[in-house]
């Protein structure tokens, strides 16, 4: 039994479950199993989800990618929060493969994490691979701790954005963002 099962392990006894149960026998190693997934983000670089696909485009214009899933887990309860985050970003001479900004985005959604710095690292992320001219980045989520525990309201949504670059500086290219993602 790995470390983080004996700690499963002892949070079910601590909980007042009799852990020899049959249901709860391989429950530690499963919890641990599944812990370790939902915070992969803490072993991946950006380098390794990018693996290289940034490309050379004479392309312009304003790129938008919209309704990419993620969950994530809360830093406060340790509860799952899930959403979708938009990006729209305005490359400088390079474009990054599509699938890799789902990439970016789990990165950072796979870390015990709060959703306003989660928005900002993906910005940021999306900046320093593409050197692009501007990003912006709004993400939407319910969090669980806010439904299934404390004020326990269940159509609650938080919407947090970082603009960075002519996002931020330039009315009309965030109006053109928000038009392209339906907002």
């Amino acid at each position: 039994m790995s470390n983080l099962d004996q700690l499963y392990h002892q949070v079910l006894a601590e909980l007042g479950e009799d852990v020899n149960r049959e249901g709860l026998l391989d429950t530690p190693k499963r919890a641990a199993k599944a812990m370790q997934f939902l915070t992969s983000g803490y072993t991946t670089s950006l380098e390794e989800v990018v693996n290289g696909a940034v490309f050379s485009s004479d392309n312009d214009e304003m790129v938008a990618v919209q309704g990419i899933e993620f969950y994530s887990m809360c830093e406060h309860h340790m509860l799952p929060f899930i959403g979708k985050c938009h990006i729209g970003y305005l490359p400088d001479g390079k474009v990054l493969g599509l699938s890799k900004f789902a990439r970016i985005v789990d990165v950072f959604a796979r870390r015990f994490q709060i959703q306003e710095n989660m928005t900002k690292q993906i910005a940021n992320a999306v900046t320093d691979v593409t050197g692009c001219r501007g990003v912006g980045v709004i993400v939407e989520a319910q969090h669980m701790c806010m439904m299934m525990r404390g004020v326990q309201k269940q159509n609650s949504m938080m919407r947090t954005s970082v603009m960075q670059g002519v996002f931020r500086e330039n009315q009309a290219t965030r109006n053109e963002f928000m038009r392209l993602i339906g907002m």
